[in-house]
């Protein structure tokens, strides 16, 4: 097969529109689900001999996935300088590098970036599925609200897992933040050091206005997807009466005010 055919048939996968190609970037994304997954077994496996190997071939298989994009990318100077790949690099070192350095074992929370790759499912989704159209607003809200939480847990449990024996295991990282997060604060686990205290610091400013803003987003949205039948304006305030676009008046249904 020559170098031409080879790329053409990557470009088929990775950027086509068919079924075949949607099947494949599914896959991809079973992939990125399953790097995660590697990530959360490591909180519990607490470093046993396999784990290396298998960052090891995790991230081999990532660098001949990164390697074949990079083939078949029309616009490869684009594509290098894009977020997502900055990401897969960080994610390829973060397998890597702590295999060899141990030090550097806590980079394994970067493979959450792959998530940021994630999102492009969303277009195969939008074409695939009729449900996922007409419930795709809560759907990406929720997705959000999950990574967020996913890496706020991810950045507690790799900065105390050695330091704290409150937090042993992602579960307890998550235990955390979930009750950080709902001003909860039961306070049977808390962050130790200098850094951990400044980390529950920014969870607390940061985090919980960001997490309530998330879940206001998914209950109580302030925007709604109604298309107006003469402009075609998709969004519109919870309680419009008119097209902010062409002033039409639209009849959004609504439970009314709470």
């Amino acid at each position: 097969m020559t170098s031409s055919n080879l790329r053409k048939k990557l470009q088929r996968l990775y950027l086509g529109e068919d079924r075949r190609a949607r099947t494949f970037r599914y896959g991809l994304i079973a992939f990125d689900i399953a790097t995660i997954a590697v990530f959360l077994l490591s909180s519990v496996a607490r470093e046993r001999w396999w784990m290396i190997p298998l960052d090891l071939f995790v991230g081999f298989l990532l660098i001949l996935d990164f390697t074949a994009r990079l083939f078949a990318e029309p616009a490869r100077r684009r594509y290098l300088l894009s977020l997502a790949t900055a990401a897969d690099l960080i994610v390829i070192l973060s397998l890597l590098l702590p295999a060899f350095i141990e030090n550097l074992a806590f980079l394994r929370i970067a493979r959450a970036l792959r998530l940021l790759r994630s999102y492009h499912l969303l277009r195969d989704l939008r074409a695939d599925s009729v449900w996922f159209r007409q419930h795709e607003d809560i759907i990406q809200r929720t997705v959000n609200l999950g990574v967020f939480i996913f890496i706020v847990t991810s950045v507690v449990y790799v900065t105390q897992h050695l330091i704290n024996p409150q937090i042993s295991n992602y579960v307890d990282a998550l235990y955390f933040t979930i009750t950080t997060l709902t001003t909860t604060g039961f306070g049977d686990i808390t962050l130790q050091g200098p850094a951990g205290r400044l980390l529950a610091v920014l969870i607390m400013i940061v985090g919980v206005g960001l997490f309530l803003r998330l879940l206001q987003a998914i209950f109580r949205p302030n925007k709604v997807r109604f298309e107006c039948p003469d402009c075609g304006l998709l969004v519109h305030d919870a309680d419009a009466v008119h097209c902010k676009h062409c002033g039409r008046v639209l009849h959004i249904e609504t439970e009314g005010a709470a």
